[in-house]
């Protein structure tokens, strides 16, 4: 498992099974906003706690505690943190590198 901060107040986890890679992040309220970008794999988006506000392919939906997005594969995507929280990020197939995965240390 991999812990890093691949953009401020995105606190995360990280690790593969055979064919997904997971992500479980603590968001600070003040987090960076997530970037429009697109990949190859599949992504879901699983909001533990807290609210954000994610953008899929043009239209913004808020998720609260409990709520799903998924993401199609290479489909452009953006996340802004609304409230601080907790979030689940799950891949498939496996993302062997993610952008901006830094160690802290």
């Amino acid at each position: 498992m991999i812990h890093a901060e691949p953009l401020p107040g995105w606190s995360g986890r990280f690790f593969h099974s055979q064919h997904m890679t997971f992500a479980h992040y603590d968001l600070a309220a003040d987090a960076t906003p997530l970037h429009t970008h697109h990949h190859e794999q599949e992504e879901v988006w699983t909001i533990v706690e807290g609210r954000v506000a994610i953008t899929i392919d043009g239209d913004e939906t808020e998720l609260g505690a409990g709520d799903v997005a998924i993401v199609p594969p290479d489909t452009p995507h953006s996340v802004r943190v609304l409230t601080a929280g907790r979030a689940i990020i799950t891949d498939y197939p496996r993302r062997e590198q993610i952008p901006g995965l830094h160690a802290r240390t």
